[in-house]
């Protein structure tokens, strides 16, 4: 069960510290868990397992899908492998072996692929992923998770690291973001969860775009719009069955993402919807036909109107 952190303003703890120190309190209990990583280094703090587990981690240099290679060689041998890298190079560029030698061997694969969509900022297009999510749920059997905040990130390492054969992928910040949800909250892989409730809007969106999108829902509901927002963070496999009650009654549709329209979220939601032969005004609300740019992270998700107030406009546009 989950509980919403009693202020939202705060931030959470570094997500890259999040992820660092779950697999290394993992490792005190479980000597299958390793960690692989492509020289990122001190910028991810994953050196730190290095440090205190040498035995538990592969340091694989600017080689991602060799990383990738390693990883299912592991696995194969009964280890439980870990891997980080930029969210574009763990999937847009290691694609092929994470499908054949990772899914198609049978072989389990944990990929954090950071910085997703804007939260890249300055580091710049080649390492912007508006298409990570789109890539990772053609794989079949594969999981695919954004999580919210540090509480949701910790949590998504555990549930990964006692799952069984397969790839599992999930996409988050290096660095802190706003908290959601209090600490010792608890999920369900592939189950969304209502954080607000509302009668005329629905907002699915997922990630750290999650705070967003309850700013939107907050201001929505001082102009007399009620907004429910949900937390997809398991995107694959997709709460279905959550989709169909949400969307009962509502006047419009919105998916709110971190991502491009095509493929990611959006695109799930709108099979679900479409498939059930339900109408209802509905829009994609994410990158559209972009590549990435340099910039701050506060810059970039203003200029791809991944904004509360972005959100807000294309509400009131569907409900007219």
């Amino acid at each position: 069960m989950f509980t919403m952190a009693s202020d939202r303003s705060q931030m959470g703890r570094e997500l890259r510290s999040v992820v660092v120190e779950t697999l290394q309190d993992l490792m005190k209990t479980n000597d299958r868990v390793v960690a692989l990583e492509a020289d990122l280094g001190g910028a991810s703090g994953m050196t730190k397992i290095a440090a205190t587990n040498p035995d538990r981690f592969v340091q694989c240099g600017i080689a991602e899908a060799d990383m990738m290679g390693i990883a299912a060689g592991m696995s194969a041998e009964g280890f439980v492998p870990f891997t980080h890298t930029f969210a574009p190079f763990a999937t847009r560029r290691a694609f092929d072996q994470v499908y054949l030698s990772g899914a198609y061997a049978g072989n389990t694969i944990n990929i954090y692929g950071s910085d997703p969509g804007f939260c890249v900022g300055t580091n710049g297009g080649t390492h912007t992923s508006w298409e990570d999510v789109a890539l990772m749920r053609t794989i079949p059997g594969a999981v695919v998770c954004d999580p919210a905040d540090d509480v949701q990130t910790e949590w998504v390492v555990r549930a990964f690291a006692e799952m069984g054969q397969g790839i599992h992928y999930f996409r988050a910040n290096r660095k802190a973001v706003r908290n959601v949800y209090a600490p010792g909250s608890t999920f369900e892989m592939g189950k969304g969860n209502v954080v607000r409730e509302g009668d005329d809007a629905l907002v699915i969106t997922a990630g750290q775009l999650l705070s967003d999108a309850l700013d939107a829902a907050e201001a929505l509901e001082a102009e007399g719009i009620g907004c429910e927002v949900v937390d997809m963070f398991c995107i694959k496999p997709l709460d279905e069955d959550l989709i169909l009650s949400a969307v009962a009654g509502k006047r419009c549709v919105v998916t709110f993402e971190n991502h491009g329209v095509i493929g990611g979220l959006g695109s799930a939601v709108a099979e679900v919807l479409a498939e059930h032969g339900i109408s209802v005004p509905f829009r994609r609300h994410g990158v559209v036909e972009r590549f990435g740019q340099v910039g701050s992270p506060h810059f970039l998700q203003k200029e791809y109107g991944l904004t509360a107030e972005a959100v807000c406009a294309t509400v009131r546009g569907l409900l007219g």
